[in-house]
């Protein structure tokens, strides 16, 4: 799943492409950031006023992010009566995405999806702010409601849900090869430990590296500006400059960390899980004490949809502990829905063998479940209100990594 990742991670990148918001899930996560556009209070009703099942839907989704069998949506219809048109894996990063919908949107037309997973972006508020997602009836979602973590109502990309309810997400934090480090790692501050010089992996992702920048200078990503922005990448600079970053990684400090050319570096959560998983290998994953910050892929409907109701039928099966659980055992990613940790645990009780080891590291990884004190110390990314502080952002930290 290696490819999947790549792509969405690549999507973070700030040469044209967006800053990611977070998710919350089972505890509130420091920082609030700035509410979404408010919507009408008759929005909903005028949208869901008239609108009906079709019998059918068609699905935009990342590439890999479902078992290729597909048997969540064959369960779906098998349910519902409501058939997949199509489920096609389209969306390889968030620009080029609404670069390509946009004009129909723009023009009242359907983008021939009635669903699509959009990640927390610039371009999520673009899509948000023309108007371009369908604000969603929660009386559709009752899985949705009983079931989801209490916490994503208070998401600052989407204050209440109002246009969409999470589909999986990740952590961004610390791993770490405890053969090399020789101790236990629990602090931004080791990052930049001489002890490990030459042997740190940073990311070369701008909105990436300079939360790490922020958090280790105390600071929150979601309430920074210019002046905490200067702050980080002064921090920054003292790690670069006294040789303890061997180099900033895109999705290859995995390799790097997998031939010890790295003993500790930051990292994408799902990635580490795998990568034990895949090769055997013995690799940590930490949230800092510090914090450390979490990402969120979302489900949405386009506003010309033509099947809006099938599509939200779809939105709130996810939801339903027993699929949430299928689904994550697959992607391995964070899951929104607690509960479908109990179900998972339940469901590798009656395997045998390897298929039960692995299911059992699943269910029982706090890279799928984190604990509570995890939650507590996961942070919104840094959030720009306008292009121009996100010029401003990139022209502090790109000297960093290029220069």
């Amino acid at each position: 799943m290696t490819s999947r990742r790549f792509g969405r991670r690549d999507a973070l990148r700030l040469g044209g492409m967006s800053a990611m918001g977070a998710f919350l899930a089972a505890c509130g996560v420091e920082g609030q950031g700035k509410p979404q556009a408010s919507v009408a209070p008759d929005a909903v009703e005028k949208f869901w006023s008239g609108k009906v099942k079709n019998g059918k839907l068609d699905f935009a989704n990342w590439p890999l992010y479902m078992d290729p069998k597909h048997p969540e949506l064959k369960k779906f219809t098998k349910e519902t009566g409501i058939a997949i048109s199509s489920y096609d894996e389209v969306i390889q990063e968030m620009g080029p995405w609404f670069a390509k919908v946009q004009p129909q949107l723009s023009a009242g037309q359907s983008i021939g999806y009635d669903l699509m997973v959009i990640t927390n972006s610039i371009q999520f508020g673009q899509f948000r702010d023309a108007g371009f997602l369908a604000p969603l009836d929660h009386s559709k979602l009752p899985n949705y409601v009983a079931n989801a973590a209490k916490s994503y109502s208070q998401s600052s990309y989407d204050l209440g849900n109002v246009f969409s309810i999470p589909y999986a997400s990740g952590i961004t934090g610390i791993a770490y090869d405890p053969e090399k480090t020789g101790r236990e790692i629990t602090s931004l501050a080791d990052l930049w430990d001489p002890a490990f010089k030459g042997k740190v992996g940073m990311f070369r992702d701008l909105q990436e590296l300079g939360n790490f920048g922020l958090l280790a200078a105390g600071l929150t990503p979601a309430k920074s500006g210019e002046a905490e922005w200067k702050k980080a990448a002064a921090k920054l600079r003292e790690q670069k400059d006294a040789g303890i970053v061997r180099q900033y990684y895109d999705q290859s400090y995995v390799d790097a960390l997998g031939k010890g050319e790295v003993w500790i570096t930051q990292a994408w959560s799902g990635d580490i899980f795998q990568k034990n998983v895949s090769d055997g290998t013995n690799f940590k994953f930490v949230v800092p004490s510090e914090g450390g910050t979490i990402w969120t892929d979302n489900m949405s409907i386009p506003v010309t949809a033509a099947n809006p109701v099938d599509a939200i039928t779809l939105m709130d099966f996810f939801y339903e502990v027993e699929n949430a659980a299928t689904l994550a055992e697959y992607i391995n990613y964070v899951c929104p829905v607690p509960a479908a940790q109990a179900a998972m645990k339940k469901h590798a009780a009656a395997l045998t063998g390897e298929d039960k080891e692995y299911l059992d590291s699943v269910a029982t990884s706090p890279l799928v479940f984190p604990s509570e004190a995890d939650y507590e110390k996961l942070h919104y990314y840094v959030d720009f209100n306008t292009a121009e502080e996100q010029q401003d952002f990139t022209k502090i930290f790109d000297p960093i990594v290029l220069g």
